[in-house]
């Protein structure tokens, strides 16, 4: 019986670290809920709907033109493939740390900011690109729909909160990962990635104040004995 209560009380303990790790991050976790519906959601469409209805929450050049503030927001809430879990790791790793660490208004102005200017300067160079003739005209419908311009700049802000002694080594990396594809396969996703990364590092003003938040405690509570 000992043994059964100690399960008991560990599984106790860590269902309450669990939730009071994703109240201290509400805007990650309510952000991967809405994931996991339309993630849900997109596992019921045909491929031929899917692509459709996903092109048309696109940031493409054609869409941008039409209606540039519900898309730069719908396509935010869209994956661009991977299963979810994958994503739960992510935003779990990265997302809440800095919304933690930042307080959710600042860390939704990062992300959101990584969003939006990647974006419109990505597609910028594309539709540049188009201009000259060095794309072809159909990208103005290309799909771009995904998060991960703002996991980019994101990731990118923490570098801020990594320690001294280790943040140059993790900045190393942060640009290795983001800068390689955009040396080797130059496109204009890659270009957005590089960008986002760029603006997370200038959201340095906006982690002078940040503190970093206490531990999450996992407390075992003994059971008392009948």
């Amino acid at each position: 019986m000992g043994i059964i209560r100690a399960c008991a009380d560990g599984i106790r303990a860590c269902a309450g670290g669990i939730r009071s790790y994703i109240r201290s991050a509400p805007g990650t976790y309510i952000w991967l809920a809405v994931l996991f519906v339309t993630t849900v959601a997109m596992h019921h469409m045909s491929p031929e709907f899917e692509q459709d209805f996903l092109r048309q929450r696109s940031t493409n050049i054609h869409e941008l033109s039409k209606n540039p503030v519900r898309v730069l927001v719908s396509s935010a809430l869209w994956t661009d493939g991977g299963t979810w879990l994958s994503y739960a790791v992510l935003y779990t790793v990265f997302h809440a740390t800095a919304e933690r660490w930042l307080g959710t208004a600042r860390w939704l102005a990062v992300a959101a900011g990584a969003h939006i200017m990647a974006t419109l300067i990505s597609e910028g160079v594309l539709a540049l690109a188009i201009h000259h003739g060095a794309a072809p005209p159909s990208s103005v419908n290309t799909l771009d729909v995904g998060v991960s311009y703002a996991l980019a700049g994101v990731v990118a802000v923490l570098t801020y909160w990594v320690p001294t002694p280790w943040r140059h080594a993790y900045l190393l990396i942060v640009i290795a990962v983001y800068g390689t594809p955009l040396i080797t396969g130059r496109t204009f996703t890659d270009l957005g990635h590089f960008t986002s990364v760029l603006i997370g590092l200038a959201c340095f003003p906006l982690t002078r104040s940040a503190v970093r938040p206490a531990p999450t405690r996992w407390v075992i509570r003994r059971s008392r004995k009948p």
